[in-house]
Formats: C-alpha cells, structure tokens, sequence
C-alpha cells in the first residue's frame, strides 16, 4: 500500500480556518503580547495591519476555490464551500465511553438473535443450504462474475472512506482496481460456487449514532455498521444478478429501489387515493404508519431462503445468501474502548448494500390493494391507508389484524408506541371515530405525520409542511450569506444555492406545489428573492420549479409500465391525439392535485385542449 498508493502530508492547526497562514499566526502572537504588556499603540498598529493580512489571506483563498471550480475540481471546491459556510460542522453527542458501555450497546443491538435459528422455517426440514441439497431449483451453474465487472466496481469506490474491519483502504482498492480485479474475481466466483462467505468479510465494527439531540437509553441510538470494503464490492455485483430474477415477485406498492422510482411516487399515490374518495363526498381516509423495531436486524436466514426459493432465486445465490446473514461477528467501538465480539445468526446491519434489498423480498409476501384499503412500503416505512364510507371499518381492521399476525409470524416486531394514525375527514360535524388497538395497546391519533419527509396533516392544506419548509430555508439561507461574504463568483454562489437551499426548500415539491395555499406559496418565494438578492441573479420562484419537476414527473410515469399510476394516465388518454383527458373533479381539492393539475399542463405544452369526461 505504501508503494502503490500516494501519500501526502497535511499539516493541520487547530480549530483555524485554511486562510490562516504562519505570517497571520505571528501577528496573532504579537497582538497577544501587545495586549498582555498593555502597550496600545503597539496593539492598534497589530491590529490594523492584521485586518489587512486577513483580507488579503481571505481573497487568496476565494481565487483558489475559483481556480479549482475552473479546474473541474469539484469535491475540492465543495470542501472548500463547507468550511467557509460552517454548513457541516455538527457537534458531537457526549456518549459515555468505556467498554461495559459498549458491551451493552452491542448485547442490546443483538438482541433479536434467535437462540435456535434452524427451528424458524415451517416450510423446509432439511437444514443445509448449500445447492447440492436441491439442485432441481434454479440454475445448474453459479453465476459468474467477470474480470472487468469487478475493476468497475473497484473503480467507483470513494477513497475517503474509513476501512472496515479488514484493514483494508478503499484508496488502495480504487488506485489498484486494475491489478485486484483478477484475483478478486477468482475469489468472488469461488465464494458463490461453494456458497460460503469469508468470516472476516461478514464482521460488522457498529458505530452507535444518535437518532435524537439527546440519547438517554439504548433504544435511542441507530446501529451502523462498517464492513469489509470487498465485500460491499461483491454485493453491488451479486445485486446486478439478484433483480432480474426476483423482478416478478416483488411488491407492485414498493416504491423503494425501483427504477424511476422514489419516495415522491409514493406520496404522490397515496395522496391521489385519499383525494380521490375525498372528492366523492360522505367519507373519510384512515392511515395507518407502522413503525419496526430495527428492521433489519429481524431478518430470519431461513425464511428469506423459503421465500428465495419460491420466487425462483438461482439456489447458489440463496445458498450465498444464507451464509451471508449467518454466524456475523460483530462488535461495538466507542472511541479507544472496543466491545467483546458476539456473533448473530439473525438480520443484516445497516449501512450495507444488500440489507434494505434483502428486507424488501423478505416483505414481498404481503400484499394488499383494493378499491378501499391498500398496503404500501417504502423499504420499512409501512402504511396502511382505508376509504371509509358509511362508517364501514371491518376491512381496514382486518387488513390491520393480518398484517399484526404476519409480522408475528415473520419475527417482525412491531413498535406500537410510534405507530400512529392519520385521519382525514372533512365532514361537518365531524363523527367519532374509535381508535385501532395493537397488542392491547391503542395507537395514537395525530394531527401532522411525518411521511418520507414530507409534513401530511389531517386538513392536507400543507401549512405544516411550509413551516418545517420556512424554518429550514432561514438556515440554509445563513450559510449562503456566509459565503457571499467572501465576494465568490456568481456561478459558485448559484450552485450552492441549488445543491442546499433549493435542495431544502422544494423538496418533495411535485406533492404539494399546486396545492399549497397562496400565503403559504408568498413565504416561500419571498425567501427565493432573499436567495436571489444574495447571489446576484433572478432564481426560479416556486411556480416555476413545481411545474418543471411536476410535468417531469408525469412523464417519467407514463414511460414506465410498472408504475402504480401509470394505468391510471393511460385510461385518460385521447384516441385521437396525443393529449391527456381531463380527470372529473367535484371539489378544489382534487383539481389542484398532481395527476389533474399536471395533466392540464402537459396539455398546454402540445397545444391540447383539456375535455371533461
């Protein structure tokens, strides 16, 4: 690695900035000693010439970053951009470190470990899972992996990255992609020949991050983990062979990992749906959040190898993978106090490539969708959404009481303290409704849900949603105040506009562009125009962005057949011309919403003209 791989030495000063130089270093020290032996004029003339040293220091700096934007150079001009903003500095969460404390953390993630995972697969009684025990299933031949394949993949690495477990760099993997990608091909192929993955690529080092400001217990830190950089290597190839094969059997309502697919499809569906029977009147719209408790980590090996197996996997992959989720050593690391290794059989760990794939055909086998209540996903972000009418329930309590006894039977364990509901009834006034029970626990009903990002309330006039918008455009805001301090081009000031701000401030747009309210669209164009004061140039208000990005949209659906609302499009379409009919909309609501609204305007860009029907 020494030979092969270039070293540079940085020398770094505490707690300064990159425009700090020695000269600035010694005025600083001449101040201090000014100011200790109380001589003032000698300070006021430090003072003056060091104002000019930083000015000078500062401009440098900023014709560096303007010299690297010429260059192509762009992480180099982002870091430059992050440190003179401030915009990724986070303080660090004081967690207590020793190692009994890491011994806890790394038994509590642990565990939903099964003491006897050969006992959890109903459907199979034979426990080997290597492709000689049923060579009638899938494929006579491993998959194969080629020589250029994996010097791709070496290719794509980010040599920034921490190693793994392994010891081995991503910088030397990436510089040396060329000359490793023979042997690690050999290797690839073997493992998937024999079905077996090497322990040391399976150890996981976790890394407790918080998932609030404050962590008091356990349950409030996220397991991630850090694994061998080959191994993810040969996961990114394995999932190349994996997706056609479980194409057929994955859920059609999961909108996570899919092409041309994302989480503002899965808003946008449900919102439709909602508005849909919204508008017909006399009705009401239950939605149910389910919340797992560490999802990934409650994957049982054996069951996903039945399902594997049912869906027509290539049995060396199974095999594979079986192995792969099996015997994980794993071990918890705060700071210079490392936990005891302690081996699970069950679940893969996050931050891997292959986890949020694996529990997406791991949940595979429940679906649900009908005229009134459907089931949809978002790797492990489940909802359950009913139509109520005429206060006829038992179908969504039903669909509730199925997916609870599914999850139960699939070893998924169900958070009902942050499982909530979401009502949306705008009947006058309005009736009672009894609450869903879970496990003998009642699940709350709330106003405002936070859904893929995105603020859903009971009234879906999105004030909620600007709020969170407004408030987090004003600090996004204060970053590019910072950097147009430092008199940076034009250009520069604009893409860190459109790369934070903008990025922040229409997000998830295409769900709520046409049917946010005229107040709540004046407050956010208003900070556009503050945006657009600080970096010199007119930027696109929010009408302009939502109708680029909806129409976008609208057509990225109609160009996928798989889409949930592509059959939806397709029925509106004109026998006659390439124009979209216009769908019936009885309230506002409805009319402002995505489909309606960015059929109108796909109309006006071919010259159509909308017709009712």
């Amino acid at each position: 690695m020494d030979i092969v791989v270039p070293v540079r030495t940085v020398r770094c000063y505490a707690n300064n900035k990159p425009w700090i130089t020695s000269d600035i270093k010694g005025l600083l020290n001449q101040k201090k000693r000014a100011f200790k032996d109380g001589d003032q004029h000698e300070l006021k003339r430090v003072q003056k010439e060091l104002r000019v040293q930083l000015r000078a220091a500062r401009e440098q700096y900023r014709r560096k970053l303007e010299q690297k934007l010429q260059n192509n150079s762009m992480k180099e001009v982002w870091d430059g951009m992050k440190i003179i903003t401030g915009c990724s500095s986070k303080r660090g969460t004081t967690i207590e470190r020793d190692v009994k404390r890491a011994n806890q953390m790394n038994n509590f993630f642990n565990r939903f470990d099964h003491p006897n995972p050969l006992s959890l697969s109903p459907r199979s009684t034979a426990p080997s899972t290597h492709p000689s025990a049923d060579t009638s299933i899938g494929k006579t031949s491993p998959p194969t992996i080629t020589t250029v394949q994996v010097s791709r993949e070496l290719r794509r690495l980010r040599a920034s990255k921490a190693a793994g477990p392994d010891g081995v760099s991503p910088r030397l993997l990436k510089v040396c992609a060329s000359e490793l990608g023979g042997p690690l091909q050999r290797i690839f192929n073997l493992s998937l020949e024999q079905g077996r993955v090497p322990r040391l690529w399976k150890t996981s080092c976790i890394t407790p991050v918080p998932k609030v400001s404050r962590p008091s217990e356990l349950n409030d830190f996220r397991p991630v983990a850090l694994t061998s950089h080959v191994m993810k290597t040969m996961e990114r190839l394995l999932l190349h062979h994996l997706r056609p094969q479980v194409q057929h059997a994955l859920d059609p309502l999961q909108f996570a990992y899919q092409e041309k697919v994302g989480a503002e499809d899965a808003i946008i569906y449900m919102l439709h749906r909602s508005l849909s029977h919204l508008d017909r009147g006399s009705g009401a719209v239950r939605i149910m959040f389910l919340d797992f408790s560490s999802a990934f980590n409650t994957i049982q090996p054996l069951l996903l190898r039945d399902k594997l197996t049912e869906m027509g996997v290539d049995s060396y992959l199974v095999a594979w993978i079986v192995d792969y989720l099996k015997d994980r050593p794993q071990y918890v690391h705060l700071g210079y106090c490392t936990s005891d290794i302690v081996v699970s059989n069950t679940g893969a760990p996050q931050a891997t490539v292959l986890s949020p794939v694996l529990f997406s055909l791991y949940t595979s086998d429940f679906q649900y969708n009908s005229e009134s209540c459907h089931v949809q996903k978002f790797t492990d972000d489940t909802a359950i959404m009913g139509c109520i009418r005429s206060g006829l329930e038992e179908e969504y309590r039903d669909l509730i009481n199925d997916f609870v006894k599914w999850c139960d039977s699939n070893h998924l364990h169900l958070n009902t303290s942050k499982t909530k509901e979401l009502v949306v009834d705008f009947r006058r006034p309005r009736p009672l409704i009894d609450p869903v029970i879970i496990k003998d626990d009642c699940v709350q009903m709330v106003q405002t849900y936070k859904y893929l990002g995105v603020q859903l309330d009971d009234k879906l006039d999105w004030t909620a949603n600007t709020d969170a918008l407004c408030k987090k455009g004003q600090s996004q805001l204060y970053f590019l105040r910072r950097l147009a301090s430092f008199n940076i081009c034009n250009k520069m000031l604009q893409m860190f506009y459109q790369t934070v701000v903008a990025s922040a401030l229409f997000y998830a747009v295409v769900c709520w562009g046409g049917s946010i309210k005229r107040k709540d669209a004046s407050r956010l164009d208003k900070l556009v125009r503050k945006a657009s004061s600080i970096v010199g140039m007119e930027l696109d208000s929010l009408t302009s962005v939502a109708e680029r990005r909806a129409l976008s949209r609208l057509l990225s659906i109609m160009e996928n057949p798989l889409h949930p609302l592509n059959n939806v499009i397709s029925i509106q379409k004109s026998s006659f011309s390439d124009r979209l009919l216009s769908l019936s909309c009885s309230t506002d609501r409805l009319r402002r919403s995505f489909l309606p609204q960015t059929m109108r305007l796909f109309n006006s860009t071919r010259g159509g003209v909308n017709v009712n029907i």
